[in-house]
């Protein structure tokens, strides 16, 4: 069950805010894991497993940055992949750099994760039936909404306590608390998508949802969002696709791009392939929502929303 928040337990203290690393929740909140926190390299990349205690790391803006703008107000909560087993950390970090090059105060969101063993793969036997679920799920569409993982629940809760701490502190912090918004990869799409659809006081002002998976009901409120995936996805090859219809049904501002290629997992790292583009989109996106002053912008075309019609 969802933890209620309590407005005392929200108000962080000063010093808190001006640190590099907010923690969520006062010390001792949660029993901790068996095993101890560790990182390790997957695939070239570092993630960090076993997490029990959650936390905010803050990348600001700079005077000099690549725009030439300061801090805009614009703060987005960085929510990494890793099938709420691990974290892919340094993906996330880096994409709140460039964030932060644009004027947006970034927060890295390391949340809870599930158990997993010191091993190679990093991969708890609950983990592989999911995974199993989803292969098959790739070939049959069957079922049309993912189950929640085992690591869901805390996952949100961490979300939505991180949306709070943030409204609740903007001023400390130097943000909008009607602009603050959730990106999230894969699993922490899915975290952002609960968000989206949730209650009025932990939604955030808008997200993106980078191969992530749907949750319902949507509904009229939900946080407009920028959707992106590559058509090769071999984990979740229609469900940007489903996202975007489901928004759009609601009649809730969203913005679909499918790349031909770059397979489930890309960031920004290049690899030659059509998503290599994704963060300048993205950019683009938040331009047009007056969320950021960039210097280059895309032409696009309005088009007016009719329930009924997708």
């Amino acid at each position: 069950m969802i933890r209620i928040l309590t407005l005392c337990a929200l108000l962080l203290p000063m010093a808190s805010m001006a640190e590099t690393i907010i923690p969520l929740y006062p010390e001792g909140t949660f029993a901790p894991l068996p095993r101890p926190e560790s990182q390790d390299m997957v695939e070239g990349e570092m993630f960090i497993f076993n997490i029990s205690t959650p936390t905010l790391e803050v990348i600001r803006p700079t005077e000099g940055a690549a725009n030439g703008t300061a801090a805009n107000g614009t703060a987005v909560i960085v929510a990494p992949g890793g099938g709420f087993v691990g974290l892919a950390y340094e993906q996330s970090m880096a994409v709140a750099h460039r964030l932060a090059d644009l004027g947006v105060t970034a927060f890295v969101l390391k949340y809870r994760t599930i158990e997993s063993p010191d091993d190679g793969m990093h991969m708890p036997e609950v983990h592989i039936q999911e995974m199993n679920v989803l292969m098959q799920r790739a070939e049959t569409g069957q079922p049309a909404q993912i189950p929640i993982f085992t690591g869901e629940p805390a996952a949100v809760e961490d979300g939505r306590r991180a949306m709070a701490l943030l409204r609740k502190n903007a001023a400390n912090l130097g943000i909008d608390p009607a602009k603050i918004g959730m990106l999230g990869f894969s699993s922490g799409a899915f975290m952002a998508a609960d968000l989206a659809i949730g209650d009025a006081e932990t939604r955030p002002d808008f997200v993106a949802l980078l191969y992530g998976g749907l949750r319902t009901p949507v509904p009229a409120t939900a946080s407009p969002a920028f959707i992106a995936a590559a058509a090769d996805d071999a984990f979740l090859p229609d469900d940007s696709l489903r996202i975007y219809a489901a928004w759009r049904h609601a009649c809730v501002p969203a913005e679909l791009h499918i790349y031909q290629n770059g397979g489930h997992g890309f960031g920004l790292t290049p690899q030659g392939k059509a998503s290599d583009h994704w963060f300048e989109d993205f950019a683009d996106w938040l331009h047009t929502k007056g969320l950021i002053r960039a210097e280059r912008r895309r032409s696009s075309a309005a088009v007016e929303c009719r329930k009924g019609r997708e």
